[in-house]
């Protein structure tokens, strides 16, 4: 590896949302070496299953209507 070109990589904490700490590496420059992180698998919609599906038949419908030869 060149020298001089690469950050450091250097250990962080990482806090959840929930108060969790994790303790890993990253190359995220922070002046106290903390990650705070707003949202994680057990507050984000995707992984807890109370995301919104939006309706598939008006958007398909308007594309179809839109862009039809």
């Amino acid at each position: 590896m060149k020298k001089g070109i690469h950050p450091d990589y250097k250990e962080v904490t990482v806090i959840l949302s929930d108060g969790t700490e994790l303790k890993t590496r990253s190359t995220i420059k922070t002046d106290d070496g903390i990650i705070k992180s707003e949202i994680d698998s057990k507050n984000h919609p995707f992984y807890n299953k109370d995301q919104k599906i939006q309706k598939k038949d008006g958007r398909i419908d308007r594309f179809n209507r839109r862009y039809k030869k």
